[in-house]
């Protein structure tokens, strides 16, 4: 006789309280190791970020001077460093350029840098080199950029106004002149800028596939039509991106400024960022107090568009 065959089913497993979850399951310290992972950027944003933010806050509480920055015994003032600012008259005109300065060089650089990621998408012959040489702006320190542009803007000596008068036009006093030290600061910072968008605005177009836009040619969409119906609508979290990073950069651009004109002549082309610096280290008797509330002035216009471009990026989620 054949031996009976029993088929054994398997006992259910009971999970009780000593069962462990997969989730909660793993080596004991995981919890600290992840920690011990994120110290670093956590200093980091401590040290640089979060504690220099509330030294500038402090000392536009506060009536600082010389001595009483080293003693560090300055007396609380409220929101009088932020009154004072409000009711100087530089407060105006500097607010003025600011906005300027920004929007303008934003503009153009972002126009430009398009134009030319547009261009070098075609991908012919040198476009890679000349890429390369269109970087060279966006990788000098800015010091020798912004020398350069201040000799090439010289009135007497100017390579610029040399070239005018070859044209039989009369010299421009770029530097000096109260109509024309913001232009020149504006012109300059455009020239420094269009490398970032041009770099960033191309990725963006490599990433739009090729497919997209030779439906678009088959549909009988012309040069003009594929580009503003199509790849700028794809191109448009890029863009928001390379907008916003442009801003917060262009926003405190001080450098640039100061070596061309120190925002001159009488005060032509101060922005929020040369006037705090005037106020903190421009004389010999510094007013942290007010140079720290104009700081923070900039910071806050930085944040608010900030968080405009984060509801704009929900909004179109």
């Amino acid at each position: 006789m054949a031996p009976d065959v029993m088929t054994r089913v398997p006992a259910p497993v009971a999970v009780g309280a000593g069962a462990r979850s997969p989730r909660r399951s793993g080596r004991p310290g995981g919890h600290w190791t992840a920690w011990a992972f994120l110290a670093p950027i956590v200093i980091y944003l401590i040290a640089f970020y979060a504690y220099p933010l509330y030294r500038n806050l402090d000392l536009s509480l506060r009536h600082y001077t010389v001595r009483s920055f080293v003693r560090g015994d300055a007396p609380f003032s409220g929101l009088d460093n932020y009154r004072d600012v409000f009711a100087d008259p530089a407060f105006g005109p500097a607010l003025l350029h600011t906005v300027v300065f920004t929007v303008v060089s934003i503009v153009f650089q972002f126009a430009i840098g398009l134009a030319l990621a547009v261009f070098f998408a075609q991908n012919f012959r040198l476009s890679a080199t000349l890429r390369a040489l269109f970087l060279v702006p966006w990788l000098l320190p800015l010091i020798v950029s912004a020398s350069t542009w201040a000799w090439m803007l010289n009135s007497d000596s100017g390579i610029v106004n040399t070239f005018l008068g070859l044209i039989n036009i009369d010299p421009v006093n770029w530097l000096t002149s109260p109509d024309w030290a913001l232009t020149s600061v504006i012109i300059a910072n455009i020239w420094i800028g269009i490398p970032f968008n041009l770099v960033v605005l191309y990725s963006g177009l490599q990433a739009i596939p090729a497919e997209v836009h030779e439906a678009a040619a088959i549909d009988g969409a012309n040069g003009w039509q594929r580009f503003w119906r199509v790849t700028f609508p794809l191109l448009r979290p890029v863009s928001a991106i390379t907008l916003l990073l442009g801003l917060v950069y262009t926003l405190k651009v001080f450098d640039l400024i100061w070596i061309m004109t120190k925002g001159g002549p009488a005060d032509a082309s101060t922005t929020f960022a040369t006037w705090s610096y005037r106020f903190s280290f421009g004389s010999l008797l510094p007013e942290f107090g007010p140079g720290a509330a104009v700081g923070n002035l900039l910071i806050l216009m930085a944040l608010v568009f900030g968080l405009l471009y984060i509801r704009f990026q929900r909004r179109t989620a």
